[in-house]
């Protein structure tokens, strides 16, 4: 097997506000979109994020009304502060604050128009945990 790309697919009310919320405030962008679907990537980030409206009748009776739950989309970023402090500037709710596991994890929480929680996290090596 060769995996060629990757992608992670979401299910939502509103495709267009997730995709703006995205496109915005992280600078994605719309590669193909349609009535219900949208498809956005960023050069460096090396997934593409699907928004599929719930209800879509080409997915799975199974999957077809479900929401997008118990799901991170978590970005690893270089200046944690510098971005919380844009977002901040820019409006965004913080639904979870600056917060430093003893892992050494770093990370603060947003969530899109429809509840997608998107993460941004930093590393500290000098933990030593």
């Amino acid at each position: 097997m060769k995996v060629t790309s990757s992608a992670v697919s979401l299910n939502v009310d509103d495709v267009q506000a997730s995709s703006a919320f995205l496109r915005t405030h992280f600078g994605f962008r719309e590669e193909m979109a349609a009535d219900g679907f949208a498809s956005l990537t960023r050069d460096d980030v090396g997934v593409n994020v699907v928004f599929l409206r719930r209800g879509l009748q080409t997915l799975p009776a199974d999957q077809r009304d479900e929401h997008a739950a118990g799901l991170i989309l978590a970005f690893v970023v270089d200046d944690l502060e510098g971005e919380l402090a844009r977002l901040h500037a820019e409006g965004v709710t913080i639904t979870m604050p600056l917060t430093e596991e003893e892992w050494g994890e770093r990370a603060f929480q947003v969530r899109d128009p429809n509840g997608v929680i998107v993460q941004l996290v930093d590393w500290n090596a000098t933990t030593g945990h």
